[in-house]
Parts: structure tokens; sequence; C-alpha cells
């Protein structure tokens, strides 16, 4: 970010207050789709101990809907057990290419067995065998022993054998209590807004602010 007009920003037009936010980012993950090189989808996803110490690292989007955001990952690493412990996220979606990024915050939910045995199903077969292989997280005294169980996972299944879904390999569902909004202006006099979810129906209602660069 530079302190100098940015006249490559595709887009300078203010963010628009009446939208409904997973509208809004729909369009603003679709506008990324074009433009962003490489994985539009890619957010970071920060996790908490109970205690309140911090984790964050970079995933995929596989699935948003008005129920939430979702997320698949084994629930024996390290975020798999801060989410257990303590079921709160924090999303970031940030797109250098648009100079736009979306923070989106609240509370955790698994994501239904079928639902993951579906997505699961979908993965490559390699992918799918290196969830049986890997403990993810765990210590590895040498990337041969990872090899050694990808092989034996991959000869126990053969190309036409179903691959199941470990039980530990889960969904994870983000339910949206708030969005921030920020797209980059020149001179560093950016535009911001938030949703904040007002209530926990199935209608919820949202409370809309611009802030302050």
């Amino acid at each position: 970010m530079t302190d100098s007009p940015s006249h490559h920003i595709p887009n300078q037009s203010l963010i628009d207050l009446n939208a409904h936010p997973y509208q809004l980012f729909a369009d603003w993950l679709a506008e990324a789709e074009i433009h962003e090189p490489n994985d539009p989808n890619a957010m970071s996803v920060a996790t908490a101990t109970p205690d309140g110490r911090p984790s964050v690292r970079i995933l995929l989007l596989k699935g948003v809907d008005e129920r939430g955001f979702v997320f698949y990952t084994n629930s024996e690493s390290r975020k798999g057990e801060e989410l257990r412990d303590n079921p709160h996220a924090a999303l970031l979606f940030h797109w250098k290419s648009l100079r736009r990024q979306i923070r989106i915050e609240g509370p955790v939910q698994p994501v239904s067995a079928d639902e993951t045995d579906r997505y699961f199903a979908s993965r490559s077969r390699v992918s799918r065998l290196g969830a049986l292989a890997s403990d993810q997280s765990r210590p590895l005294a040498d990337r041969s022993i990872f090899e050694e169980r990808l092989t034996k996972v991959s000869e126990t299944y053969g190309e036409d054998s179903p691959i199941p879904r470990p039980p530990h390999w889960l969904g994870y569902r983000v339910v949206p209590e708030r969005f921030e909004f920020w797209q980059e202006r020149a001179f560093r006099l950016h535009d911001r807004a938030t949703w904040t979810r007002r209530a926990t129906s199935t209608d919820p209602q949202w409370d809309v602010t611009r802030l302050y660069p």
C-alpha cells in the first residue's frame, strides 16, 4: 500500500451500504475469480485457544451460502483442536489484484456428515489417500515415513476402490456475526464498512456502519 494515487485500482466506487453482506461477498468473489491469478477462494483462518492465544493459516473456502462459510480439515490438527475447545473463528479474504479485503467473524458449527462425505468424495484420489496417511500437524521424524504410509494406503485402496473418509476429517462452518468490507482508495483514504448481525433468527437483521479509514 502506498501514499501515491492508485490509478490502477479496478473499482473506486464506494461500498454499497444497502447491499446484503452475502450478496456483496458473492459479487466481490466473482470479480476476484476474474482478476486474481491464484486461488481467489484462499482465506486466512484465525483460531484461538481457550485462553486467547491465536494462530492463523491460509485455507481454501469450499462452500458458502446464508448458513455460513465452509472449510474442511483434520479435527486432530492444531486448528481442529482449537476449534473444539473454542468454537469461534475469524476469516480474511485479501485480493491484492483488486485492492480489497473482507473480514468475517463468528462462531463455528460442524458441517453435517452427509455434506462432508460428499465433499470428501469429490476430492482427487491422491488427496483422499493423503488424508488417510497424514497425522496432520503431528511431528514427522522423516518425510520418508509419510511417503511409505501413503504408498501403503494406496495399495490398500485400488484404483477402483472407494476411499473412506477418516472419522477425524471434518467440515466446519463459520456463521458470520460480523463482516467488514475494505476497499483501497488513493492516499490511504480507504473505504470501510461493517455489517453486524443483530439477531440469531433464521432471517437475521444487520446493522450497517461506514468506518473512518
